[in-house]
């Protein structure tokens, strides 16, 4: 079992949450990281758990973005808020996707997570962007399981 110290140290994890601030930059919306070893249920039911138990229904645009990743039992989900949901085409978040397997795959958990955000804040650019009220309504941290 990788430990999540393994699998980002705290370096990395300060250049991912670096990333998530550039990516919010170009984006009103809100996007959070969540490690955790194991998936405990079906994955898309679990990102859906963490979601709510970080509140990230609560933004005013219902434009949150959630990366969920199970490291010992190598699931990723990105899920994203309703407001996303409803004005996105099919597939909108595969590219987000391959750029984060593409790194996961040759053990470049950071590069993953980063190049992954990154490529959530120009996706969502197109339908969400900044604008100059914005205000960041979820905290950046890397949430742990």
């Amino acid at each position: 079992m990788m430990k999540v110290s393994e699998f980002i140290n705290p370096a990395d994890e300060h250049d991912i949450v670096e990333a998530i601030k550039e990516a919010e930059l170009n984006t009103s919306g809100e996007i959070r990281v969540h490690i955790e070893h194991k998936c405990p249920k079906d994955r898309f039911e679990r990102a859906l758990e963490i979601f709510e138990k970080l509140e990230m229904h609560k933004t005013e645009l219902s434009n949150g973005v959630l990366i969920y990743v199970a490291i010992d039992d190598h699931q990723l989900v990105i899920l994203g808020d309703k407001g996303i949901n409803d004005v996105v085409p099919k597939g909108f978040w595969e590219s987000t996707r391959d750029e984060i397997l593409s790194q996961f795959k040759h053990q470049h958990f950071k590069r993953g997570l980063v190049n992954g955000i990154l490529e959530a804040g120009k996706q969502l650019k197109q339908h969400f962007p900044y604008q100059s009220d914005d205000t960041n309504e979820l905290d950046n941290e890397i949430s742990k399981g």
